[in-house]
């Protein structure tokens, strides 16, 4: 067995992504030996169908399970169609969540969790919540997008505003699957705001 996760670097001590399409590493296990190979996802960086291309990507390795923190439709129909075992929801260390799904911890998912824009702008709005943007520069700002019942969106643009419901409908959760899921968005946000932070440092840098 091949178990795929999305990471946020290399190495079994990397924290989950919670992107899957955009994710910036890939983890392949094999649990029984917990031995790994780590790639950079050369899907991230793409302007559209980033999800369906890291899907037909991990299609192509062999792998039986992926753990990730959210997968939108596209994605989720690719890989379901290979046979491969849908888990999301996942957080928390890489190789910790491998000995969970083998422990029986983790469970599939029967549909996608998130809307095919998610992470790049176009986000699920779940309960009452709009997406406000919150807008930031080189196209790294978190603008509208995802809002969890009270409304704070992240995703990618540079507009503040209100983000129209998802055509997909909101899916019932249980307090266990929300929680999760927003310990998936915060590890999200930390992750754009590091990116900010760093793009940020690079321009003062050359401004010297």
């Amino acid at each position: 067995m091949k178990i795929a996760v999305s990471a946020t670097g290399p190495g079994l001590d990397a924290d989950i992504d919670p992107r899957f399409g955009r994710c910036s590493y890939f983890t392949v296990i094999d649990p029984d030996t917990m031995e790994f190979e780590s790639m950079e996802n050369s899907s991230a960086a793409q302007g559209s169908g980033a999800g369906i291309s890291t899907a037909q990507t991990i299609a192509g390795m062999s792998v039986n399970v992926v753990l990730t923190g959210n997968c939108g439709p596209n994605a989720f129909q690719v890989l379901s169609s290979a046979g491969i075992e849908v888990v999301t929801g996942i957080s928390g260390k890489v190789g910790d969540a491998v000995k969970g799904y083998k422990a029986g911890g983790s469970q599939a998912t029967t549909q996608p969790n998130v809307s095919d824009h998610y992470g790049t702008g176009g986000g699920v709005a779940r309960g009452t919540g709009m997406g406000r943007g919150m807008g930031g520069g080189m196209g790294r700002g978190m603008g509208k997008g995802r809002g969890m019942g009270g409304g704070m969106g992240m995703g990618g643009g540079m507009n503040s505003g209100m983000t129209p419901p998802s055509a997909m409908p909101p899916q019932p959760q249980n307090p266990k699957q929300e929680i999760e899921n927003l310990k998936a968005e915060s590890q999200m946000l930390s992750q754009q705001l590091s990116d900010i932070q760093r793009r940020i440092d690079e321009m003062e840098n050359k401004g010297k």
